[in-house]
């Protein structure tokens, strides 16, 4: 089985271990390794599971304790962790990973307690009033792109697109002008927005991008790019996990700008501090500009809608919750916790309810990796769609976009692989118990 974790096969280790275990439910090793497998897929919420049952098991069982942390670790349960590492730490006293890992979590959980003790209900105050844009100055020396009279253009945008692939840096005075506009722009939006497409136009559907600047720019060559006649929608978790965060939000909201009633955006949960203070882009955001900037880029998230209706049929919207799948001996039905430990995971009756009480045909989500970039649940009611190929780098799987015809809406898939990008690996601007890896 160790064979899978070294191929990457994250899938195939599950279904072996959890085979062995079928055969001897009570080795702490199996449930560990299982929770290992669990953590690398994200399915947080099974991981943590595995390694409490492996701590019932043999309480003794010291990796059981790291698991153990490191799933409540990427659930946001820094307190739960802290004191997991803290049996590690005694229990291993010279293990130098082990105590980084306890400052850095201790680190946090000061951090969020003084977060909490100066928190004041008062209004806060936009950064977009302490900015004086106009007094910023260009200097002379940068030949990067610049916003023609204060607007984005079509020429702007492929200049954009150009100066980010050569990893260079738009300047400050630019993507502050973006942010501010932008967020003027998805402020007059509904959290619900409705499109209508007619029957001779079509939108193209994509998912998660996490930052994988050069795989946007692959979807963009497949595909076209944005215009008033080759629509886009982008279903949330644009930044965090790689390492290119910026260029691709940035590139996205310009894309906002110019095609307002064109390029749609949806927010995930990645568009939120938490979890950009864990997974880099709050990180990414301070190393490339400035602290202030991600007070605004966190604005802006903010405005970003939630879901969007196209013809009053297909509701497209970033879900946390997980369908839960058709097996061959029985049909799992109804709500359950979800895999992820966050939110819950629904059956096809439920679908099937919600569809029909809302009129529409289908949904698309997003927010899970699939190996072949989508997936079709629910009888063809519920689709993912996953649009990072090679998630991290380490996952193997292909992307994926979605083209939605208003002549019948019926979902095209297109499927696509990773392209190479700069040495620069996933997570370089993550919380540094983040980088530390999972043991």
């Amino acid at each position: 089985m160790s064979y899978f974790f070294s191929d990457k096969d994250y899938e195939n280790a599950i279904k072996y271990y959890t085979e062995a275990l079928d055969l001897n439910p009570q080795n702490a090793i199996y449930y560990s390794n299982r929770s290992l497998a669990y953590l690398r897929t994200e399915c947080y919420g099974y991981a943590l599971a595995d390694a409490t049952k492996a701590l019932e098991v043999d309480k003794n069982y010291i990796k059981g304790y790291y698991r153990r942390a490191t799933s409540n670790m990427a659930l946001g349960k820094f307190k739960a962790a802290l004191k997991d590492y803290e049996t590690v730490v005694k229990v291993r006293p010279n293990d130098k990973d082990a105590r980084m890992k306890y400052q850095e979590c201790n680190k946090i959980v000061k951090q969020k307690a003084f977060e909490r003790a100066i928190a004041s209900d008062e209004k806060k105050k936009s950064v977009v009033d302490s900015l004086d844009i106009e007094s910023m100055t260009i200097e002379d020396d940068y030949v990067g792109p610049k916003l023609e009279d204060g607007k984005v253009t079509v020429q702007f945008m492929k200049d954009l697109m150009d100066w980010f692939k050569d990893q260079k840096k738009l300047h400050r005075k630019c993507a502050y002008q973006i942010l501010v506009q932008v967020k003027d722009v998805l402020s007059k939006l509904q959290s619900l927005v409705e499109i209508t497409l007619k029957e001779t136009e079509k939108i193209t559907v994509c998912g998660d991008t996490h930052g994988q600047f050069y795989d946007l720019l692959n979807i963009f060559e497949l595909n076209g790019l944005p215009s008033e006649t080759n629509p886009y929608l982008f279903n949330g978790d644009f930044v965090d996990r790689g390492s290119f965060s910026v260029e691709v939000i940035l590139t996205l909201f310009g894309f906002k700008l110019l095609y307002p009633d064109n390029f749609h955006l949806l927010r995930g949960n990645h568009e939120t501090d938490n979890m950009n203070q864990m997974y880099g882009f709050e990180g990414e955001v301070k190393a490339k500009y400035t602290a202030q900037m991600f007070q605004l880029f966190s604005e802006v998230f903010q405005w970003l809608p939630l879901a969007q209706c196209i013809n009053n049929k297909v509701l497209v919207r970033f879900m946390e919750s997980w369908p839960l799948k058709q097996k061959p001996e029985f049909l799992r039905n109804g709500r359950s916790i979800s895999k992820r430990g966050v939110s819950c995971q629904f059956g096809p009756d439920v679908t099937e309810r919600f569809l029909e009480q809302n009129k529409l045909d289908y949904i698309v989500r997003s927010h899970e990796v699939k190996a072949e970039g989508y997936e079709v649940t629910h009888s063809g009611k519920c689709i993912t769609v996953f649009s990072a190929p090679n998630y991290c780098d380490q996952m193997g799987n292909k992307g994926a976009y979605i083209h939605l015809r208003g002549s019948d809406l019926k979902p095209e898939f297109h499927q696509f692989t990773a392209v190479p990008h700069p040495d620069v690996k996933p997570m370089a601007y993550a919380n540094t118990l983040m980088q530390l890896g999972m043991m």
